[in-house]
């Protein structure tokens, strides 16, 4: 079982739910849990595909596309969610390029110590990344004002903000309902 409610196939699809599943196929032309599970809701699906989109793979955002998926990784992992983790760790450590600083970052946040293999403005977004997730409601202007000390810009912490707000969310919707990877294709990045 790859969640616990009921995941329509694209056999069982009415008009609606068809034009959802085709609107969150990934680039393998698939439909990963994460999106199938709102199959019942279609219209949770749409929303949900637009945010993630818009979060992750928009061409205007300019923090790195690596560290996007580490901050996805560390917030997955402070909230113990395998699914994220498995598809955004398998992303990061591809586009990272190099298994051994890959390995420190992943020994970094399982013991969720940030600070042995990041410093300067990542460490900050990480910093930030764990308030916000295990604390939101002790977030203050400071919090923000450091993000800007360490040179990102107020466009920069709206990504970060956006990214840690939409893996909250999605961590929260895979560990409620259940979903797994199972016949998912894990993470979008490949090794040639």
């Amino acid at each position: 079982m790859s969640a616990w409610i009921r995941m329509l196939s694209d056999d069982e699809a009415d008009e609606p739910l068809k034009t959802a599943l085709d609107f969150a196929r990934t680039p393998h032309g698939t439909v990963d849990n994460v999106m199938r599970v709102h199959s019942l809701r279609p219209s949770t699906m749409n929303g949900h595909v637009v945010l993630y989109r818009a979060c992750l793979h928009d061409d205007s955002n300019t923090v790195p596309m690596w560290f996007q998926e580490v901050i996805s990784s560390y917030v997955s992992t402070l909230n113990e969610c395998p699914y994220s983790y498995a598809n955004h760790w398998t992303n990061a450590r591809h586009l990272i390029g190099d298994d051994a600083r890959a390995d420190a970052i992943e020994a970094a946040f399982q013991a969720r110590r940030p600070e042995d293999a990041f410093n300067g403005a990542e460490l900050s977004a990480l910093n930030y990344a764990a308030k916000l997730t295990l604390h939101p409601g002790k977030i203050e202007s400071a919090d923000v004002d450091s993000l800007r000390d360490t040179n990102w810009n107020d466009g920069e912490i709206l990504e970060i903000n956006q990214i840690v707000g939409y893996f909250n969310y999605a961590n929260r919707l895979l560990n409620g309902l259940g979903v797994t990877t199972e016949g998912d294709v894990v993470g979008y990045y490949k090794k040639d």
